[in-house]
């Protein structure tokens, strides 16, 4: 079972005035607050699309827009087909099944953040799990103060590995360096 999902970070050109004054925007003097509703790379809001297998890992990219045309080869080369999609009834999904994937959906607008079809009393169609990971990916990303869209995919490429090896602190220190050191084999 995956859950997929999109989030809108805030990202501008953090220190990289002469990209500011191209934008014909006066630098922001406190917070980097960007347009309401959904983003693209240009508006200063990218989309970073998430998937998320229940008690397992997660894949997050940024992109520059999300669309069909732009999502699907993520799908396609992450997730196996035949396995069971949960979104939100945002439209992009709509061809998950025409790919190959069996899909649910929760209808947020409607006030519908999880549903128990089965009448079991637990709740199988959410996508809570990968809206939880967005709170804390946010909360992670506060304390910086701003990201520069060019570093953006540093970041969530540290917090992706960050949450998939499952360790904090001190201990978190072995796995990242057992990343970094370890040796690729040479091509034949």
């Amino acid at each position: 079972m995956v859950e997929c999902d999109e989030v809108y970070i805030v990202a501008g050109h953090k220190g990289q005035p002469d990209k500011v004054a191209k934008a014909g925007r006066k630098p922001r003097c406190r917070r980097l607050k960007g347009a309401p509703g959904r983003g693209t790379a240009e508006t200063e809001k990218p989309p970073v699309f998430g998937m998320i297998q229940r008690t397992g890992e997660v894949v997050i990219r940024m992109l520059e827009n999300v669309q069909q045309p732009t999502i699907k080869p993520l799908i396609l080369q992450t997730i196996m087909p035949g396995t069971q999609i949960y979104t939100d009834e945002y439209n992009i999904y709509s061809r998950l099944e025409a790919w190959g994937y069996p899909h649910k959906t929760v209808n947020h607008s409607a006030g519908e953040y999880a549903r128990d079809e089965d009448g079991d009393s637990f709740c199988e169609v959410h996508s809570n799990t990968m809206e939880g990971f967005w709170s804390l990916l946010r909360s992670w990303l506060r304390p910086h103060r701003g990201i520069s869209q060019a570093k953006l995919p540093l970041y969530l490429s540290f917090f992706e590995f960050v949450h998939n090896v499952r360790k904090r602190g001190k201990s978190l220190l072995s796995s990242l360096l057992a990343v970094l050191v370890k040796k690729t084999p040479k091509p034949i």
